[in-house]
Parts: structure tokens; sequence; C-alpha cells
């Protein structure tokens, strides 16, 4: 049944051998791929003003008549302009284009186009710099709801738009979908056919409003059909029992200061968890900084003392290996044996360390998801940590616990979440939470600045440079050309840049399309200090912990939510140095504006982030968290919390009335459920 979602891309008209290499680099592989690859956001076309009375500063669109010759600038090699006039009966505007050759050869003079962009100034001579243009013939209606996706160096919006209409053309003779008709009726939800049609190529608002909200439900559903059901299964009784009577005065003896009492509330939660029949399933929950790796390693102490393993996992080799510096000093002089496993090691190292653990001889393991490994058996394991949670999925969690008897499991989170969405993200664990920092944690001093600053900032950054401190600066793309409009930083063409200026302190340039080794070797140059400034995109966000960084600068911050900003400002502040965040952003929208304004006025993550879902709705918590495989796509499409509870609500009522989603009109929906909850779940399962 629909077996063409899963066809490779290159089965689709117009995608050959490249483009298919360039979609997979954006996570696409299959049609089934292609069409979960939703807009990241629209351009609303549907309705144009006059030049004199178009909005300043925000994206709209104005219908002219170009009046003036296309004129070529070269500014120097790699950068030319190309500049006109266009006018309609109210005023004119001044374009330009950068590098546009192409669409500045087909444009004439004389012939009315659509442009949408941001227009500067006021009156009847404004300005508009980078627009999108489009022809305006007789019999054409220009405009509409344009999607805008993704994209990668090498495809544009043009050629993406013609491969997703190639895929929902095979739409159009049917599609399974895993929503019984009774439970669409109930909630109000569109078909699915419908729903991909109009997220992809919206007919209008409403639309669009309900393509948005079907697809939302159908994912949070199945999402919280699969924790349910893994709770329930959890719920067994623990293969490691922990006695009562084990003390914990020699590892607080060892430490060099006291736990603060959210500490220590978190930890007796979690022993008293430990204590169990049940195996312990939790989430720890806290601000950067607040102690949360030392109340791990207190868990960990007291599964060793009971005579258990305990494995800790975590997203990135310089992440694990910080935490086994921090631990395996403070863990040794218990008495308790350390070891590091990550890709790094040779096979044959690989291969010692292993039979020491399954022979029992390391009582604590720390690693990436080398862990998980088929290969790797513990002899005892008791206790599975995983943390950055929201950097592995349940089936990665799952996949750990499998190396033991139903061991406990404690899942960690640099995140604060609000309370409304953890109870649905992380709905198959208990949550502790530590909310308060330690003493003497510093507070990163924060400013929001515009464009005239930028001087005065990068002075101040070689200042901190020149008195042998670190700095990040944070870009929201990997490079120019990835759909944005002119003047969004790239980490590329800021690490460029910058690359002269501040030559004597080696910049190292990091992001996402890097290979594993060279994004490992960045972050070590940076991490041990022979680079002194970081050029990266949000793969910073975390597993970096330099305490000699005291400058956090981010580009165009306004295209940021809240909750990664202060993700992104905790990797400064974390020495005995004074430290500070600069958000660099032009926007003049009062919205943007009262948004960034909140990072300047606290550092408590918890304010931050009921203040985000606030201004922004629930998406933004999305966008960069996979619990589970909660799609990471539908970031631009979460917007109202109540879809997160309806959801939530209606799997709960469906599993008390089938429990073991047996009936008939349940089974795509347990074949989803189930996936996702597997080490290595099936690609479309709902559609299988």
């Amino acid at each position: 049944m629909d077996e063409w979602l899963d066809k490779d891309v290159r089965w689709l008209k117009g995608v050959g051998e490249k483009r298919a290499a360039l979609l997979q680099s954006l996570g696409i592989v299959t049609v089934f791929d292609l069409l979960k690859h939703y807009p990241r956001t629209y351009e609303d076309r549907t309705r144009t003003f006059d030049i004199a009375r178009a909005p300043a500063g925000e994206p709209c669109c104005v219908v002219a008549e170009l009046v003036t010759p296309v004129r070529q600038i070269r500014l120097r090699r790699g950068l030319v302009l190309f500049r006109f006039k266009a006018a309609d009966q109210t005023g004119s505007v001044e374009v330009t284009l950068y590098n546009r050759a192409h669409l500045a050869a087909g444009l004439s003079q004389g012939c009315r186009y659509l442009f949408y962009g941001r227009l500067d100034g006021k009156g009847k001579r404004r300005s508009m710099s980078a627009p999108k243009i489009e022809p305006v013939t007789e019999g054409t209606e220009p405009g509409g709801i344009v999607p805008v996706y993704p994209l990668c160096a090498g495809l544009t919006q043009t050629i993406m738009k013609k491969v997703m209409s190639a895929a929902l053309v095979l739409c159009e003779n049917g599609i399974s979908d895993p929503l019984p008709p009774a439970l669409r009726k109930r909630y109000r939800l569109c078909g699915l056919h419908f729903a991909l049609a109009n997220i992809h190529r919206p007919s209008s608002f409403e639309a669009l409003e309900s393509a948005r909200r079907r697809l939302v439900f159908e994912e949070l559903f199945i999402f919280s059909l699969a924790l349910s059901r893994l709770k329930r299964r959890n719920r067994g009784r623990t293969g490691a029992p922990m006695r009562r009577d084990v003390s914990m005065e020699p590892f607080f003896g060892a430490l060099p200061f006291a736990f603060t009492g959210a500490q220590r509330r978190a930890f007796d939660e979690i022993i008293g968890d430990m204590r169990g029949e049940t195996p312990m399933s939790r989430l720890l929950q806290g601000d950067v900084g607040c102690g949360k790796t030392v109340v791990a390693a207190g868990a960990a102490y007291f599964a060793v003392k009971n005579g258990w393993q305990a494995a800790f996992m975590a997203p990135t080799e310089i992440l694990a290996a910080q935490h086994y510096d921090a631990l395996a000093p403070l863990l040794s002089r218990l008495g308790i044996t350390c070891a590091l496993l990550t890709g790094r090691l040779s096979e044959r190292d690989k291969s010692a360390l292993w039979q020491r653990v399954a022979a029992g001889d390391v009582d604590v393991c720390i690693g990436t998801h080398a862990l998980v490994q088929d290969g790797l058996e513990f002899s005892r394991l008791g206790l599975a940590v995983t943390d950055e949670q929201h950097r592995f999925g349940v089936g990665q969690r799952a996949a750990l616990c499998g190396k033991g008897d139903n061991p406990h499991v404690l899942v960690m989170s640099a995140t604060p979440i609000p309370r409304t969405l953890a109870l649905i993200l992380y709905g198959d664990l208990d949550i502790s939470v530590i909310d308060e920092l330690p003493p003497g944690r510093q507070r990163v001093e924060t400013y929001l600045v515009e464009e005239d600053m930028r001087e005065r900032v990068y002075a101040f950054i070689e200042k901190e440079l020149a008195a042998g401190r670190q700095a990040y600066i944070v870009c929201p793309l990997i490079e120019e050309g990835e759909g944005s409009m002119d003047g969004v930083k790239s980490a590329r063409e800021s690490a460029r840049e910058l690359a002269g200026r501040f030559r004597a302190y080696r910049p190292a340039l990091l992001h996402g399309q890097m290979t594993p080794e060279l994004k490992e070797a960045a972050m070590r140059a940076f991490y041990e200090g022979t680079s002194r400034l970081l050029v990266s995109t949000t793969i910073v966000e975390v597993g970096v912990n330099v305490q000699n960084a005291t400058v956090m600068m981010i580009e165009n911050a306004e295209r940021f939510g809240l909750s990664q900003l202060h993700q992104l400002r905790g990797r400064v502040g974390r020495g005995g140095h004074k430290s500070y965040c600069f958000l660099m952003s032009d926007t003049r929208s009062p919205r943007s504006r009262e948004r960034l304004s909140v990072l300047c006025e606290t550092d408590d993550g918890f304010k931050i982030s009921e203040r985000d879902l606030a201004l922004r709705g629930p998406g933004d918590f999305f966008g960069f968290r996979q619990s589970g495989r909660l799609d990471r796509r539908l970031t631009a499409l979460m917007t109202d919390v109540g879809v997160f509870a309806e959801a939530a609500g209606a799997a709960a009522e469906l599993l008390k009335a089938d429990p073991e989603l047996c009936a008939p009109e349940h089974r795509l929906l347990k074949a989803a459920a189930d996936a996702l909850t597997e080490p290595d779940p099936q690609r479309h399962a709902v559609f299988n």
C-alpha cells in the first residue's frame, strides 16, 4: 500500500543524481521524506501596497513598472550589484539585486512586476534590497501564499517547488490516512491528502491553518500513543533492585561543595525511584550550570555501590570527554572504575574495552551513541543516563536500556521547558526540576545591538581575545543562498570576513554540513584553546564547555527563539571571568524587539521558556528537539498549545478503549507508534 512513498526521490521527474545528493543533505531520501519537508515559513503575496503607503521594514508586495534600465555595478571580485527604478502612481522605489545576473537579464524596462521584500524609507522615494520578483502580465494572478523551504547550497526555492509538485501529483491518486474517519470527524481534522496539498500549496490561509492543525495533531497524537505504551511497558518489575542501606556520605564528603536545595530534592527523588520495585524513568531538567551532572554522578555511585554498572551517554565526543574528565577523578577516589567509549577508539582498544565492560571490570562507562552498538554487552547494567536528551530519540534510549534487564533510566536536559509541554514531550517520564543555580554563578550581561554598533562589538571581542579569553559568533545560516533575504548572516560568509581581522586568534568554522571528523576537529581546537574564536551555526547550542569563553555574539538574533538564544548564551559565563552576550538585530518589528528584550532582562531559563511559549507558541521548542522521532520539521507548523493537549488527551482516550491498538482501523496507528520506540524504527511505518 502506497509503495511509492518509499521510492527514492530519484524516481521523481526532475531529480537526477546531483539533486538527489543535495536533497539527501537535507535528510530527504524518499518521496515520503520530501512530502514531510515542510515549509519553514510562508510569504504573503496575496495583498499588494502602493509604494508610498507600503509599511517600512516589513515584508510586503508592491506592483510597479520598471522605469529605468538595469545598471550593473561591480564592487569587488565576487560581488556585483544590479540597480534600477520601478514606479507606480504613488512613487518610486530603487531596487538593488546582489549577484543576480540571470534575474537582472530577464527584466525589461516598461514591464510591470510584483516585488516582494522590505521597503526602506518613507513617502514617494523608497528603496528595496534583494526582493523576490514576478512578472505581471494580463490574465495572470501574481502573488498568493508562497512556501519558503529550508534549503542547502545548490538548491533553490524554484527547484524545491518543482520537485515538490511532482510528489504532490502522486498524492492525487490516493494516500492511506493513519487517522480513522471517526477520530478525524470528532476533532475536526481534514484528510491527509488535503493536508499535504495545502501545507505545500495553500489555496487560502484557512486551508493552510486546517492543514497545519491536522499534521501537528497527527504527529503529536502518534507520539503520545508511543510514549504511553512505552511507559506502560516500562512499569514492570525492574531487573536492577537497589538496597536502601547504601550510605551516600562518602560521595557527598568527596565533593568540594554542598548540594543546593534543588539538587538535593532532585537527588532524593531519583534515589527514591531507584529503591522502588519498578524501573525509574525520570527526566532531570534544569538550566545551564545548575549542577545536573553531579546529581547524575551521585545516582551512578548509588547504583555501583549496589553492585550494578552505569552507562552515561552524551551526544558528542567532546561532551562525552568533558563528562569523563569531570567524573572519573571524583568517582575513582571513591573506588569506582570509569571508562570512555567513543568512535575515536581504534578497533583494538574498543574490543579491549568491550571485554572489560562485559566482564564487569568497568563500573561506569561514559560515551557517545557508541554505547548502543551491537556487540557491546554489560555485565550488570543497572542505570542508563542520557545527557542532552533532545539530541537522542526514544529509540536510542530504548537501545541503551536494552543493554540491561529493565535498568533504571535517567535522562537530562539543559533546556528549561514549560511543564505544559514537558508532560507531553516526555510523557513516559517522571520529572525532576533543578530550579536553583549554585552560589557564585555569574550573570551573563546581555545587550541588544544594531548594525551600527558592529564595529564596537568587534573591538570589544578583540579586546577580550587579546586578554586571553575566547569568543563565539553564531549565525542562523550555513551559507548564502539558503532561501534567505539579503542581510541574513551566514557562518561561511562571516568566517571569510573575519579571517583577516582575527587572524592572530585562529578563527575556526563549525556547521552541520561538515564531516564528523572536521566538526570534531573544530570543536576540539576551540575546546583546547588553539582556536580562540569559533564562528558557528547553532550546532554549538550544546556540547562545548569552554570555561575561558566570555563573549557570545549572535547574528540576526530575531530569527531564533528565546529558548534557543538562552541555550546559546549558556555557552559563556561558565568560568570565573565576566561574560557578555550581544544580540545583533536590525529588526523593526515591535514584537521581535519585545521578545529579544526578555533575554536582556532575565537569565532565568524557566521564565524565558514561559515567555517564549506566550510570544511564539510551542513550535520553537520543537525546532531543535527530537524526543523520540518527533519530527523537528514541524517547527513552523506548531503555534497552538491547545493542539498539544488535545492530541495527548485523544491518545489517552483511545488507549483506554483499545490498549494494544488491535482494532483493524488502528493498524496504521499501531505500526507508527511502535516504530517510534524501536531502536531502529521503520522509516515509514505509518504507511506500511
